[in-house]
């Protein structure tokens, strides 16, 4: 109920906001369809990349690479499958459920979700371009020892480690 209360607000006020030229609320409106428009270009690929994921790899593989029992390599291979995502977090969310639903453990999943934000190639590319290649490899050297070890962390304070 409460949802569609918050809904039906948005609605009128942006619909109001046309009527009446009111500048943020037409922003909001189209700040809404912008955003609509760009999840309808990444969203149906990646869940499309997430289903075949579910159905192509089997629970018994992440459990051995992904697992309690991998040690650091399972850090490492978090941080591999974070690098070539796109989209973002609402990317990395859905993978890192599905990861945790086929058995990599808490801590690997909070590393990948980590990593998800810090190693995007694309991201990387443009920030050497910018920043220098030094900038991106002390960013690197510094942020993923500190996300593996607050993934531990993290993981122990929740109750699985």
């Amino acid at each position: 109920m409460k949802r569609r209360m918050v809904i039906c607000t948005y609605s009128i006020v942006v619909l109001a906001s046309l009527i009446f030229g009111f500048e943020p609320g037409v922003e909001m409106g189209k700040n809404l369809l912008t955003f609509t428009i760009h999840m309808m270009k990444v969203l149906p690929f990646a869940f499309i990349l997430i289903g075949l994921f579910d159905v192509w790899v089997p629970r018994k593989t992440i459990e051995e690479k992904l697992g309690k029992e991998a040690g650091i390599k399972a850090h490492l291979t978090a941080i591999a499958l974070a690098a070539p995502l796109a989209g973002g977090l609402y990317v990395s969310l859905p993978a890192a459920a599905l990861l945790y639903e086929k058995g990599a453990s808490l801590d690997v999943v909070l590393t990948f979700l980590g990593a998800s934000t810090l190693v995007r190639i694309p991201m990387m590319i443009f920030e050497a371009s910018f920043m220098g290649i030094k900038f991106t490899i002390v960013r690197l050297a510094v942020s993923l020892p500190l996300v593996i070890l607050s993934s531990f962390v993290l993981s122990k304070l929740i109750g699985e480690a």
